[in-house]
């Protein structure tokens, strides 16, 4: 994977993370799962998931050790257990908060909440939450450990993720809060990379 997609792909990834919180409605009621942005905040986390495994791949590349490794199938394994409940929320929940406004029936909104208090799938998301943590953080260790970025580049992003799970039981703005700092940890190492993907493509001068 080439420097330049993997500067994008933190990037990017980065930006995903805090339109989820924007574009999402600060309520959980059936208006709110029924809307528009709650589909569109859901899904730009959903694709946030997918670049930020993406991008620790790029990054163990450009490290090219053993812990980096681990921090990308970490990472992987996280956003593979995370994201069957992300999409159950975006478009499973979505539909059930529509039929219940249409027909006038909000019992059916009980639905939602024995999904998203199900054992087996809060603890699916929980445990890809915690590894989604645990891949970043040793990502943040592989970049220090090396001199191929700036040591404390990764750390923003490392300290967002492991605060993935707390940001949900904070108030909205909290929430936003924890976007931004996540962009904010993903275009640290983005610059980072970036810069080093110019400094190759110069030619050596003879």
């Amino acid at each position: 994977m080439p420097v330049r997609l993997t500067s994008a792909a933190f990037a990017g990834s980065g930006v995903l993370f805090l339109l989820y919180p924007l574009l999402r409605p600060a309520t959980d009621d059936a208006a709110a799962m029924a809307s528009a942005g709650w589909v569109a905040g859901h899904a730009a986390a959903m694709a946030g998931f997918v670049l930020l495994a993406l991008a620790l791949l790029g990054l163990h590349q450009v490290l090219g050790d053993r812990l980096s490794l681990r921090a990308a199938v970490v990472t992987w394994l996280g956003a593979g257990l995370t994201l069957p409940y992300y999409g159950a929320e975006d478009f499973g929940l979505n539909v059930i908060a529509q039929r219940s406004l249409r027909d006038g029936t909000p019992a059916l909104m009980e639905l939602a909440e024995e999904f998203r208090y199900g054992p087996v799938a809060v603890t699916m998301f929980a445990a890809g939450l915690v590894l989604l943590g645990v891949g970043t953080a040793l990502a943040a260790v592989a970049v220090w450990r090396s001199a191929a970025l700036p040591r404390w580049s990764a750390v923003p992003l490392a300290v967002g993720f492991a605060l993935f799970i707390p940001q949900f039981f904070g108030p909205y703005s909290l929430r936003i809060a924890h976007g931004a700092l996540i962009l904010a940890g993903a275009l640290w190492p983005a610059l980072a990379l970036a810069v080093m993907g110019r400094r190759r493509a110069v030619p050596a001068s003879v």
